[in-house]
């Protein structure tokens, strides 16, 4: 059964997993000397793998979708290459950003709504964050739903994690990289973050495209975390809503050695 199937009928979600190489630069690949760091083993597991095994776990999902820019990578992954040949797993070409890829994946799909996007990275992902966060996104009217974690409940369980937390009036929050399309109309903010990309090594056209008033406001620390995303919602255009995770490991995905470090101790203390 598709994806779009399953949605329609279930409410069941088809996950995009991102797992596209950050090339020569990946720190994380280059420390541990392997191509993509989607391989890298953490504790006897690849961590493409603990993602496959968390969606593959969680009720919510009905079809799961690789998106890398080598295929012939998860060759190198048994229990994702045994998946990709049963055809539980479709493979897809990635493209040259995240939002690229996103839109690439959704086309050659068709209509996997609702859609949920992760990323290969996050090793302690857990079915009960999928269903928690599936059942949230299905629950709000929002076009896209964005997953955060207040450092407050992440600093409790894991107070040396290295965060970009960001800055509101009413706390501060990470990006747990859990992301949910209820529909067609949530493409309209990759769209615009597909237009965004472009401005990365022009800053001000970013800040213009949001207006300047936000980006003061958002310095500032005057906007709630409701508030930025309501302001977002009408420049992109698109519902938009945050939903905060109980889960103090949601955000601890692996950018860095230190990251890795971090996570390979959670998961050999079973803490995670």
């Amino acid at each position: 059964m598709s994806g779009a199937t399953q949605s329609s009928a279930g409410r069941r979600f088809t996950a995009l997993i991102l797992a596209a190489s950050r090339g020569a630069a990946d720190p994380v690949a280059r420390s541990e000397g392997i191509s993509h760091k989607c391989l890298v083993d953490v504790v006897g597991t690849p961590m493409l793998v603990r993602v496959v095994e968390a969606l593959t776990a969680s009720p919510s999902i009905g079809a799961i979708a690789i998106s890398i820019e080598a295929p012939e990578v998860l060759e190198a992954l048994a229990p994702v290459a045994e998946a990709v040949a049963a055809g539980r797993i479709t493979v897809l070409t990635s493209g040259p950003t995240t939002s690229v890829s996103v839109l690439r994946a959704v086309e050659t799909l068709g209509s996997p709504y609702p859609l949920l996007i992760a990323t290969a990275d996050n090793p302690l992902l857990t079915p009960g964050m999928v269903e928690h966060f599936c059942a949230g996104a299905l629950a709000s009217d929002a076009d896209l739903t964005t997953a955060l974690a207040s450092e407050t409940v992440v600093r409790e369980a894991v107070p040396t994690t290295q965060r970009t937390f960001l800055r509101f009036r009413d706390g501060r929050y990470s990006g747990c990289n859990l992301y949910a399309l209820t529909g067609e109309a949530g493409l309209g903010a990759v769209r615009f973050w597909a237009a965004a990309e472009r401005h990365r090594k022009r800053p001000w056209r970013l800040v213009a495209t949001f207006g300047l008033g936000s980006l003061v406001l958002f310095l500032l620390g005057r906007l709630t975390l409701d508030d930025a995303f309501a302001r977002a919602s009408r420049v992109m255009k698109v519902r938009t809503k945050a939903l905060k995770l109980p889960f103090p490991t949601a955000p601890i995905d692996v950018d860095k050695p230190a990251d890795l470090a971090l996570v390979r101790r959670i998961l050999a203390s079973g803490s995670s």
